[in-house]
């Protein structure tokens, strides 16, 4: 079997509704619905897609395929996705990838290995468990009251733990973490991510704070550029690190932080961030030969069937970003995702894809 075509096909992603925010210095939802799918084809009819959802994601992902891609996949077999995975990072070496369009191809490999074998993708991962819990990871939110409310609803709805997004300040971080902490008890798992906004000091002062609510995990205080301090930082709090979630080098990256003593609850594995699910993959064993857990990140549909597949990864992150919580479609009463069914990995609904992408979409459950 051949790859005969690489196409790009435009979708839209419809923006957040209503908008939402993260915290200070970051931008917010993104106002344009800009998208694209890489969808290749065989010589045999096997075919398979994945979805590239950023801000101008449709021009970028044009321009790698007629510059970089196309010529690279033309004629290969779409089998071979070891292969295929190191010529990407072959690639990268000269036209720096940029980091979300590393995983795209494999993603889409893998895709058309389960729809060839009608099987869903975590089946062929070797498939470990059939339904996972998932936690709501907030966005940014006005005030403490407003975060209060919003954790409330969401144990309401099933959710089985709360993530904070919170407002990039450490101080009031850390009052808001110890609040959420007595406002919903001890027995509930409560986790914290920084989204990169502080320096060393703050990060201990925040960490320390976290320590003492007995938090589950601390994830990315700092930009993941130097892991001499997150090093530091291990050595002066408690509270778990859970690390190598931005940064580029896939399980090579993953490794450093590993050695460096500073994965002390894990590491982060992902399709979107990490090199499709080839990459992420490599991730979790690593992890597990550690002893360290290597948690999903993003509530996408290729992690879904990276949280079905991966033995070493606790939780569903499941995306909060509204005041008034809706729990999300793939998350039951109970607060749980289940295994997919279908065959590859999927499309999501609702991105306006046209006949072409049709037999690509998920079906609702």
């Amino acid at each position: 079997m051949k790859i005969t075509s690489v196409e790009v096909h435009r979708v839209e992603v419809p923006p957040a509704d209503p908008p939402f925010l993260w915290r200070e210095g970051l931008a917010g939802s993104a106002r344009v619905g800009d998208g694209a799918v890489l969808h290749l084809g065989t010589d045999e009819g096997a075919e398979g897609v994945a979805l590239f959802a950023r801000p101008g994601a449709h021009a970028m992902l044009t321009s790698l395929v007629d510059v970089v891609f196309r010529e690279e996949l033309l004629g290969a077999d779409p089998f071979q996705r070891e292969w295929l995975w190191h010529r990407v990072w072959e690639l990268d070496r000269i036209h720096e990838l940029p980091l979300p369009a590393l995983g795209l191809i494999d993603t889409a490999l893998w895709d058309l290995a389960g729809r060839y074998y009608n099987e869903p993708v975590w089946r062929l991962l070797g498939g470990y468990r059939a339904s996972i819990p998932a936690y709501a990871s907030t966005s940014t939110f006005a005030n403490t009251e407003e975060f209060l409310d919003v954790a409330d609803q969401s144990l309401a709805l099933g959710y089985r733990g709360i993530k904070l997004h919170a407002w990039g300040d450490a101080r009031r971080d850390a009052a808001l973490c110890l609040a959420l902490r007595e406002h919903v008890g001890p027995d509930v798992p409560l986790m914290y991510d920084g989204s990169a906004g502080f320096d060393l000091p703050d990060a201990i002062h925040l960490g320390r704070a976290l320590s003492e609510a007995d938090y589950l995990w601390y994830e990315e205080p700092m930009r993941e550029f130097s892991i001499s301090s997150y090093r530091r930082l291990a050595e002066c709090v408690d509270i778990p690190l859970l690390v190598a979630e931005t940064s580029d080098g896939a399980h090579m990256n993953a490794a450093d932080f590993i050695k460096a003593g500073a994965a002390t609850f894990g590491v982060r594995a992902s399709t979107n961030l990490r090199g499709g699910v080839t990459g992420a993959m490599r991730i979790a064993h690593l992890a597990d030969s550690f002893q360290l857990r290597a948690e999903v990140h993003g509530s996408d549909l290729p992690n879904h069937h990276l949280c079905m597949a991966i033995p070493n990864t606790t939780y569903y992150e499941s995306l909060v970003t509204s005041a008034y919580v809706v729990r999300e479609r793939h998350v039951d009463a109970d607060g749980l995702v289940h295994a997919p069914t279908a065959p590859g990995i999927s499309l999501p609904l609702g991105l306006g894809y046209g006949k072409t992408l049709e037999p690509f979409v998920e079906t609702p459950r």
